[in-house]
């Protein structure tokens, strides 16, 4: 997904200094930003107060919205380097197209896990026969520097591992938890996972002790480690725990997200990762005048501009796609 702010900061994020190594309840409230028509996102991270979650460097939580009679989402090609995008709903669908010709629409529970690597572009877009609700997340993993440049793919896989216990049931989107493993492409230790509870279930999920967590509630209500949260906010949680209690007061839905901590510093602008302001330069000129990023065919509109960056004038896109 596109991070479609028209006037993005530079961003510092990553390395040691901003890890938290023990355990904390550091309640993340979330930034309300415009994508598309018909489509508004709660942007959790970057946030003022935290930036990254182990390798977990973006993520919106968007819906329920009901787009009977709407577009739904449209979001159309744009590039991304340094990073990969994982597309995760729970009603609706999104087909993506991208310039390697990957067409998939992902449905609901589906991971759609997009690796840009060296350079790719894709588009989203809500299809134009679609259910009547769109709710999802969309989050963005940076990649280590040794794997930064790798070849861009994309990834579908309709079927996740489990893991079960009475009145809970977490499918494990990236990453590894409780010894079920996703086949999902990862480059640093990771853990993403999709944590259904039924009313009254009060499961403890076990941690590495060693990774930094935090938990977006999805919808209902729940308490993770005794706080309440509401669907659309998100609680860091922290290193140096072994299990996290959780407590459904109603039937609900939470995303833990977790991983070791990032020890690389990276520059995060609009809808790139790189590790100089330079990096960052040449990838919004080679959007705007090169080849680099390849073209998503299929897509009916015109790719979308990149921002104003300070000190580089914003000028045409040299071609069209």
């Amino acid at each position: 997904m596109s991070n479609l702010d028209r006037q993005p900061a530079l961003s510092v994020c990553g390395g040691r200094g901003f890890v938290v190594a023990e355990p904390v309840r550091e309640l993340l409230s979330p930034r309300t930003v415009r994508l598309g028509e018909s489509t508004e996102v709660r942007r959790l991270l970057p946030n003022l107060g935290r930036r990254m979650v182990g390798a977990w460097a973006f993520v919106d939580h968007y819906g329920p919205d009901d787009i009977a009679d709407e577009p739904g989402m449209q979001v159309a090609p744009h590039p991304h380097m340094g990073l990969q995008t994982v597309s995760w709903l729970h009603e609706g669908e999104v087909l993506h197209r991208d310039s390697l010709g990957s067409l998939q629409t992902v449905r609901p529970r589906e991971l759609g896990l997009m690796t840009s690597g060296r350079a790719i572009s894709h588009s989203e877009e809500t299809p134009k026969s679609h259910s009547r609700f769109l709710h999802g997340a969309q989050l963005w993993v940076a990649l280590p520097d040794a794997h930064r440049d790798v070849e861009p793919h994309f990834q579908h896989h309709a079927e996740l591992p489990h893991v079960t216990a009475p009145g809970f049931d977490a499918t494990v989107i990236l990453g590894e938890l409780d010894a079920a493993e996703s086949p999902g492409s990862t480059y640093t230790p990771i853990v993403g996972a999709d944590v259904t509870l039924t009313a009254g279930a009060e499961p403890r999920l076990p941690l590495n002790p060693d990774f930094e967590y935090a938990v977006l509630s999805m919808s209902g209500e729940a308490q993770v480690d005794e706080v309440p949260l509401l669907p659309g906010s998100m609680l860091y949680l922290g290193c140096g725990r072994t299990e996290l209690p959780l407590r459904a007061t109603s039937d609900a839905s939470l995303m833990l997200l977790g991983g070791e901590p990032f020890e690389e510093e990276i520059v995060m602008w609009w809808n790139f990762i790189g590790r100089s302001n330079d990096d960052i330069a040449q990838a919004r000129s080679e959007w705007m005048n090169g080849d680099r990023f390849g073209e998503v065919k299929g897509y009916d509109g015109p790719p979308i501009p990149a921002p104003e960056l300070p000190g580089v004038p914003l000028k045409p896109r040299g071609r069209v796609r």
